[in-house]
């Protein structure tokens, strides 16, 4: 087996196993082993109350988070972030970083659905609701992936600390909308985006490990980094004797 394949598995598939198997294992205890224990027994009230305190005005600002995070969105946002990042940083990682971690959130959200099978909450649902289980919300799943994942990129670039918390500010704010909007549309249950950060979360630290570590290399020698961290290419050694 090559080295290339151990260090995918090690560092990729091999977590990512887990994160299933942990989303799955949370899905059962929401939905079986502790579905008439507190605090899921008031999960039904919170979405009542949220139903109860819907206005027009909130109507419109919950469809504009909601819309943030739908798939055709994501898709859009993800592939001109990574297009972005790839002409001015005149490099792979960090596209490859942002594609993977939203790419796998949403393959551990798509294999959990087919796992655990768990209603909407019983209220009235502002949007259509998808073919696919309540647990996990895709919407808060995929929104922590991808904002997250570009709040990681940015703070690593930026070069005070104020930038730092800025960004992160900023960009984590979009999944907590994205979550509290979900609930308030009367489309999940409020452990459905609890489990959502989880899953978008971990994506984005396993592919963190996996592609951005500069000392991890990927079956060639290990190059040495220049003074802004990018690669360096050998120097060829002179023709001749």
């Amino acid at each position: 087996m090559s080295d290339v394949v151990v260090r995918v598995t090690r560092r990729v598939l091999l977590p990512l196993a887990v994160l299933f198997a942990l989303m799955v294992g949370l899905g059962l205890l929401v939905t079986r082993v502790l579905a008439h224990t507190w605090p899921f027994t008031v999960e039904d009230a919170v979405n009542r109350e949220l139903a109860g305190d819907r206005t027009a005005g909130w109507n419109d600002v919950s469809l504009v988070f909601s819309t943030l995070a739908s798939t055709q969105m994501i898709v859009v946002v993800t592939a001109l972030a990574a297009l972005v990042l790839r002409l001015v940083l005149h490099r792979w990682r960090e596209p490859l970083f942002l594609c993977a971690a939203v790419s796998a959130q949403a393959l551990i959200f798509l294999f959990t659905t087919m796992v655990i099978d768990r209603n909407r909450p019983a209220v009235e649902h502002m949007d259509a609701s998808p073919p696919t289980s309540s647990f996990p919300s895709g919407h808060t799943s995929a929104a922590t992936a991808l904002y997250v994942g570009l709040a990681v990129l940015l703070a690593l670039r930026a070069r005070s600390t104020p930038a730092k918390v800025t960004w992160w500010t900023l960009l984590v704010l979009v999944p907590v909308g994205v979550a509290l909007t979900r609930m308030y549309r009367g489309m999940h249950h409020p452990s459905d985006v609890v489990a959502s950060f989880l899953n978008g979360g971990t994506c984005v630290a396993i592919m963190a490990r996996a592609v951005l570590d500069r000392t991890l290399t990927w079956g060639r020698a290990k190059l040495p980094l220049n003074r802004s961290g990018d690669d360096v290419a050998p120097a060829r050694a002179p023709a001749g004797g």
